[in-house]
């Protein structure tokens, strides 16, 4: 399993229109393959700051499968123009817990 991570800067007074076009968009990604949980966090010191975490069963899943998929494209429609400057998305995998 793998998390993506990025965190995304929306443009300040389109917070809430990000987070209805947010609940559109999970219904693209959550029936993608190798799809297996997604969180969004709101920073509590800067409001228009997200989090986004999401959970693959594979790195490929994500940057292949998804990214290469028509709900990718409709997930980008609906949250990309919220973005500023566009989020860098990166990739980890578990080495410890507790």
């Amino acid at each position: 399993m793998i998390t993506e991570h990025a965190i995304l800067n929306v443009i300040p007074g389109q917070e809430e229109d990000f987070l209805s076009a947010l609940e559109q968009a999970k219904t693209f990604i959550a029936v993608s393959p190798g799809f297996r949980g997604l969180r969004v966090e709101r920073c509590l010191e800067n409001p228009s700051t997200f989090l986004l975490l999401v959970e693959w069963e594979s790195l490929e899943a994500h940057t292949q499968g998804f990214r290469g998929s028509a709900a990718y494209e409709e997930w980008r429609k609906l949250l990309h123009h919220f973005y500023e400057p566009f989020p860098v998305v990166d990739h980890f995998e578990p080495v410890a817990t507790a």
